[in-house]
Parts: C-alpha cells; sequence; structure tokens
C-alpha cells in the first residue's frame, strides 16, 4: 500500500512540475526504480504513465499546431521512427548496461533543464530569421533526438526546443506546439510497443497515469503564480541527488 501512494505521489508531482517548469520524469522515473522495479521496466513504465499528459498537452497547442502542418507532417515521420527504435534498442540492451547508463542519462536531462531559459530566449531571438522550409539536417536531428526519446526520453524537450530555434525559429509558441506534438509522438510509439511487448506494469502506470493528469491540472494553476525557475532548480536538485545515489550508493 505504501509503495502505490508513493507512486501516486511522484505521478501527482511530476504531473505539477511538466506542467510549470519541465522534468517531472525525473521525479516519476525514480520513484519507480524505489519500488524495486528493474530499470529498463521502470522505464518503459514510466513512457506509459506520462503520456497521457503530453497527450492532454496537444490541445492547447491546435491551433499553432495547425498553422506549422507542413512541418509538423514531415517532423512527425522521424519522431515515430526514431521513437519506436529506441524503444526497441532499450529492450535489447542488457539490465546492466542500462542500469550503470541511467545516473548519467539523469545527468544529462538535468543539465538540459538547467539550460531550458537560455534556449527559450534564443528562440525568442531567432524567431522569424528563416524561410518556411524543414532543413533536412533537421530531420536528422529529429531522427537522432526521438531515437533518445525512446530510449530514456528525460530532456528530449529541450533538444527539440534547440533544434527548431536553430533551423525553423517562428517563435516560443510555434517551437512549444510543435515540440508538444513531437514528444507526445514519440512516447506514444514507445509506449504502444512497449505495451505491445509486455514490458509496462500497467497498475503502476494507471495510477501514475491518473495523478499525473490531476498534477497537471494543479501545476496550470501554480504555473501562474510560480516562477518557473524556482521549481526547475529544485527538479535539477532533486535530479543530482538521485544520480548520485545511484552512482556511488548502489
Amino acid at each position: 500500500m505504501l509503495t502505490f501512494v508513493l507512486l501516486a505521489l511522484a505521478g501527482f508531482a511530476a504531473g505539477v512540475i511538466n506542467a510549470v517548469a519541465g522534468g517531472g520524469s525525473l521525479i516519476s522515473f525514480p520513484a519507480l526504480l524505489h519500488t524495486g522495479m528493474g530499470a529498463r521496466i521502470a522505464n518503459a513504465t514510466n513512457t506509459a504513465a506520462v503520456w497521457p499528459g503530453s497527450a492532454a498537452s496537444v490541445w492547447p497547442y491546435r491551433r499553432i499546431i495547425a498553422a506549422e502542418g507542413h512541418r509538423a507532417k514531415v517532423l512527425a515521420w522521424p519522431s515515430l521512427v526514431g521513437g519506436l527504435a529506441g524503444s526497441w534498442l532499450l529492450l535489447h540492451t542488457s539490465e546492466a548496461a542500462f542500469t550503470a547508463v541511467v545516473p548519467w542519462l539523469i545527468l544529462l536531462a538535468c543539465a538540459l533543464l538547467a539550460l531550458q531559459g537560455r534556449v527559450a530566449a534564443f528562440v525568442a531571438r531567432r524567431a522569424g530569421e528563416t524561410p518556411s522550409r524543414v532543413p533536412l539536417v533537421l530531420v536528422g536531428l529529429q531522427l537522432l533526438i526521438s531515437v533518445y526519446g525512446g530510449y530514456f526520453g528525460a530532456g528530449i524537450g529541450i533538444l527539440m526546443l534547440s533544434a527548431m530555434a536553430i533551423f525553423i525559429p517562428d517563435g516560443l509558441q510555434a517551437a512549444n506546439g510543435l515540440k508538444v506534438l513531437f514528444a507526445t509522438l514519440i512516447n506514444g510509439i514507445s509506449m504502444v510497443y512497449f505495451l505491445a511487448v509486455g514490458a509496462v506494469r500497467l497498475p503502476e502506470a494507471c495510477l501514475m497515469a491518473a495523478t499525473s493528469i490531476a498534477g497537471g491540472l494543479v501545476g496550470a494553476h501554480i504555473a501562474q503564480r510560480l516562477p518557473g525557475g524556482v521549481l526547475r532548480l529544485v527538479v535539477i536538485l532533486y535530479g543530482v541527488v538521485v544520480a548520485g545515489k545511484l552512482l556511488f550508493f548502489k
């Protein structure tokens, strides 16, 4: 019972954090590890748990995504292919190898979260500087980012935002809308694959999905009052502590 309470609280906290600052997986994934779940199964379960909240975030951006229709269609394919490839790679990596790399992936996600403000400022400065076509190099970058997203996932939003800022800067809202759409596609195709091969612990995933949606609703209100940087700093510090524990106190 205590385990499910922990997971419910972690799902709620992840939903709040994703709504305010991003990086909720740095809460939900370690919580699943804490239950004794294997790292690969915990990652697959976390993907399924966070997907409903990600999908719900697409709706507020529907008009922006529609305006970016050509780019959305072109970049959707590498998102799906890369997400599927990354999720396949995860389950074909040994448990020991993935467990060894997890602390470094968490630290990478913390670093990306720390850079979020700089990336957002860069997007704003670059708005409107390039034509509407989608460069081939961006398609390749999106494919690589999506492979990472299917494999682990935390921090992909910042990676996508950075890539779009460089190659198709239409402003922060457009970049955010595309980022939310592609994150939903990447996590969605990964979730389908994980479910198909039985890699998801459904009771835990459903519980955390429900509480993360509730947390997202609360977070939407908190976001209007709490500076995102404050919560972002807390999440980064928490992630560093978790990574340190996994590295030095196994």
